[in-house]
């Protein structure tokens, strides 16, 4: 047995100066290069030596602090956290792994700082468009150079850039650390254990011999919870946001359009549209109008129109640098979004917020109407906010906040595996470990008794019910060794008719189609190809969409659920079927399409199952029009349902089933280029044939013959 140590109140106060220390000498090298205006940031030097020497809860609790204190004088710092987290995770991780030893380790740390800090860090002010002023300079030489386009050189200039912050920042490490003790490792390592440490390698062989250690079930339990929680927060959050932001904003338009209706003299309208604008006034209200504008930075355009059956008349058209104004008395068609509002514009009646997306831009309009002062509605104070900026806005903010969230799920999981760790598994590991030493193989009394010697020495002292249960063991373990045995032998009596149970659940799973499970792959492969084929031609380019594309590769292994309906003597017979056999089978078609449209149905109509369904039900129609179930023909038989007659077919011909042997693969491209036209839609047939290496490769992973 190795050497055990005591835990005291003493490594417990060096593990918090330790942190405190971290901390320290990040705040204090942040500043004073930022004092020097060095370009250098060096705030994870602390955050290194503490996570190589302390561990991953000590380093991420330094790395939080860090930037949390940080904020306080910069603000952006908070957003940064996640990163100073990560490096403090991959420190502990890898400077255990030896990579602080030796130059190539040394050069690979470096280069996972920078991969962290430069290259995730760099996304923040791309998503944010909140650039460093002394990055974005290196960031338009590399732009200029006309090797990179905009994205990459911002990426390039940020790992360059943070490269030389963490080169530096490892070497200031590197020099702390080999000027520290030896000693101070091994206090600071034993200063978290609540019970006397135990070698690593001997409670890592408590594990191998099950499925799921405690530890990943800890973790996972705990990363899922979280994540759920934050998935459902950040969801709630944006909507929110987004509701708020189109909210104020419409406010904002309405506020302005409110503004420039009080500036303008509703009796002068008529004599500023026949004067088509050289009436008196006219200049004056256009440069009211033009300051309203500019005194409004959410708003993009204003203008004022007069409504007729023919479309709007301009009034106003206040210029802007992106736009040209349109002249006065111009008419502007109706737009289609407007249609439904026509009525109550022709009436002067005030009108709903409108978001449109157009040639004019993505847009959100408000419009006020204008009276004379008889009361008449004579146009409408129109204003624009662009859509855009406040979808840049919403992007900003989600980023923040993701990257915000992610320091403290980070953190919040850290500690929760650290509690875990030390309070619940290095006890239970250890409890674990001496008690398989009593189920060894008839171990004599003298042995009995010296595992239990050993066992009191654990001395574990989580204040709870571990500690209780392992006192408890103690006493039974000493009084009770023969009881032990027993326990022992009734353990793997237990264990054994588990094993022959589980043994005997396995036996009843049987599949009816042995050829099922890789013809679905295989014919879902073939899918991918044929798809993948058309998009690549411009084939059917409105229809050939991402989300369709991805739907029918997901839907494809559906294709033949209806089969679920059919006899085993029918579905596995091994001669030709019937006249009456073949109907039953033909039955898979609308079975398949009847258990679809339920899914569809309990689901609320999820796309991907639509595909499903189509895929079900029409692919045995032909191009001809003579397949079945309903005869469909041509491009009037869905898109996913003819790329999946490809599909299917060439894989019906190609594999072999329980009544023929496989095709040759020549044979198989025949039969299917002789079909082009007739039984299958040319183009699907064109594409596949073209990729046959993709083809090929298909049957090779599932066919060894091939």
């Amino acid at each position: 047995m190795n050497k055990i140590f005591k835990t005291s109140k003493s490594q417990n106060h060096t593990a918090l100066l330790l942190c405190i220390g971290g901390i320290a000498l990040n705040l204090v090298l942040s500043m004073t290069v930022s004092a020097f205006h060095l370009p250098i940031y060096l705030d994870t030097v602390g955050t290194i030596i503490v996570a190589v020497t302390g561990g991953y809860l000590p380093g991420v609790l330094v790395g939080f602090t860090t930037n949390i204190l940080k904020c306080f004088s910069d603000t952006s710092s908070l957003y940064y956290g996640v990163f100073n987290i990560l490096i403090a995770i991959f420190a502990a991780y890898l400077s255990k792994r030896g990579w602080m030893k030796s130059i190539r380790g040394i050069l690979g740390l470096t280069a996972v700082f920078a991969l962290i800090g430069g290259g995730l860090g760099s996304l923040i002010p791309l998503l944010t468009n909140d650039l460093s002023r002394n990055i974005e300079s290196l960031n338009m030489l590399l732009y200029k150079s006309g090797i990179f386009n905009q994205t990459s050189s911002h990426i390039t200039a940020y790992l360059i850039w943070d490269f030389a912050d963490k080169a530096i920042s490892v070497l200031l490490s590197l020099m702390i650390l080999r000027s520290l003790p030896d000693k101070f490792y091994q206090y600071t390592n034993l200063c978290w254990w609540l019970q006397a440490p135990v070698p690593m390698e001997e409670l890592q062989s408590v594990e191998k011999s099950r499925i799921m250690s405690l530890r990943v079930k800890v973790i996972t339990v705990l990363t899922i919870s979280i994540a759920s929680v934050a998935i459902v927060g950040i969801v709630i959050c944006m909507r929110l946001y987004h509701t708020t932001i189109i909210r104020d904003n419409t406010e904002l338009a309405f506020g302005t359009t409110k503004i420039a209706a009080d500036a303008l003299d509703g009796d002068q309208i008529d004599a500023y549209l026949e004067s088509k604008g050289s009436a008196e006034g006219y200049r004056e209200s256009k440069e009211t109008l033009f300051s309203i504008l500019s005194n409004s930075e959410k708003v993009s355009y204003l203008y004022v129109y007069q409504m007729k059956e023919d479309g709007f008349h301009v009034v106003f058209d206040v210029e802007t640098e992106d736009e040209p104004a349109s002249e006065t008395g111009s008419v502007i068609p109706y737009g289609e979004e407007f249609t439904p509002y026509i009525p109550q514009l022709l009436a002067g009646e005030p009108v709903e917020p409108v978001i449109t997306d157009d040639e004019y831009g993505h847009l959100l309009t408000a419009a006020t109407p204008l009276y004379d002062s008889d009361g008449r509605c004579v146009c409408y104070v129109i204003a624009d906010i662009d859509m855009e900026q406040l979808l840049v806005d919403e992007r900003s903010f989600l980023t923040k906040y993701i990257s915000l969230f992610l320091s403290f799920f980070i953190l919040v999981g850290v500690i929760g595996i650290w509690l875990t760790q030390y309070h619940v598994i290095y006890p239970i590991k250890s409890i674990t470990k001496f008690a398989d030493s009593f189920s060894d193989e008839d171990p004599s009394q003298e042995q009995l008794d010296e595992y239990i010697k050993q066992f009191r020495k654990l001395d574990i002292h989580t204040g709870d019910e571990i500690e209780r249960l392992y006192l408890t063991l103690c006493l039974m373990t000493l009084n009770q060794a023969e009881q032990t045995r027993s326990i022992r032998r009734l353990s793997e009596s237990t264990t054994k008719m588990q094993d022959g149970l589980i043994v005997t659940m396995a036996d009843l799973v049987e599949s009816r189609d042995s050829d099922t499970g890789a013809h679905v792959q295989k014919t879902a492969a073939y899918v991918r190809i044929i798809a993948e084929g058309l998009k690549k031609k411009g084939y059917y380019a409105e229809k050939l969409t991402p989300k369709f594309m991805a739907d029918v590769v997901r839907s494809a292994p559906l294709h033949d659920v209806g089969k679920i309906n059919i006899p085993d003597n029918v579905l596995n017979k091994p001669g030709k079927l019937t006249d009456e056999e073949y109907a039953i089978m033909k039955t898979h078609t609308t079975a398949g399409k009847k258990i679809m449209e339920h899914a569809i149905s309990t689901v609320e109509g999820d796309s991907y199952l639509k595909e499903a369904r189509n895929m079900a039900a029409y692919h045995h129609e032909r191009w001809d029009g003579k397949g079945y179930p309903e005869g469909l023909h041509g491009e009037v038989i869905p898109l996913s349902a003819r790329i999946m007659s490809v599909a299917d077919v060439f894989d019906a011909l190609a594999s072999p089933r329980v009544y023929k042997p496989a095709f040759p693969l020549e044979k198989a491209l025949a039969i299917l280029e002789e079909g082009k036209g007739t039984q299958f839609d040319p183009k699907c047939v064109e594409v596949f044939m073209d990729s046959l290496p993709q083809v090929k490769e298909v049957l090779r992973k599932y066919q060894q013959n091939v």
